[in-house]
């Protein structure tokens, strides 16, 4: 699952994204209003932190934009203690959800898992497909109860087919949730992926859908 941080505080910025990647996601980063309304528009992620006094654009103009535009990803914005307003006209412009600051990393990765969830249809911070378990809060993967072993890029690969159990989900898609912006990009490795978890899965539980990517499912 793919993160855009946008904060123009560049400590703040670089925590929030370390944080996020160390829970499994694949975090981008931008510190101006300019940069944020253009990686939203172009790229495809699965939530966003959103602080709205940027410069160049503040957030709220970013998101109304973002809106206008049929962006219909998560957004969760960062405010002041004191800012009611501010949360106010987030909520008005779009806005999912919203944090004050200063907050612990816990709480808002805990309202990001809770936006992932709610966008797909989820209720439970566990995702569940046949024997497999897909626990969000700990990044754990279970199979019939015992802990799976995977590398970083396998579980994102897994867990965003587990947020899209039984849909079909492109190569493409694949690429852009489990890498960041400015990393290599390679196809060829996405395949590689599957067929490590193929081995580590229960037979038949990632299907090829011919000319159109995987789908992952529980076993008839």
């Amino acid at each position: 699952m793919r993160i855009l941080i946008v904060e123009d505080e560049p400590t703040l910025r670089a925590q929030v994204a370390e944080g996020v990647r160390a829970a499994g996601y694949v975090a981008d980063e931008a510190g101006n209003g300019l940069d944020a309304l253009h990686l939203g528009d172009t790229e495809p992620y699965d939530a966003v932190v959103l602080d709205l006094g940027l410069p160049q654009m503040d957030g709220i103009s970013v998101l109304r934009k973002w809106r206008a535009g049929g962006r219909v990803m998560p957004v969760l914005i960062l405010t002041a203690r004191d800012g009611w307003h501010e949360k106010v006209a987030g909520i008005d412009a779009g806005a999912d959800d919203y944090l004050s600051k200063p907050f612990h990393m816990e709480e808002l990765l805990a309202r990001l898992r809770a936006l992932i969830r709610r966008a797909g249809g989820h209720a439970s911070a566990e995702l569940v497909c046949g024997p497999l378990t897909l626990d969000t809060r700990h990044n754990r993967v279970l199979v019939a109860g015992q802990t799976l072993t995977l590398t970083s890029h396998e579980y994102r690969v897994l867990a965003y087919l587990m947020h899209h159990g039984n849909e079909v989900v492109s190569r493409s898609a694949l690429i852009e949730h489990i890498y960041a912006q400015d990393f290599d990009r390679d196809s060829n490795t996405v395949e590689v992926f599957i067929a490590r978890l193929r081995k580590k899965l229960p037979a038949n539980m990632i299907e090829t859908v011919r000319g159109l990517g995987y789908r992952l499912s529980a076993p008839a």
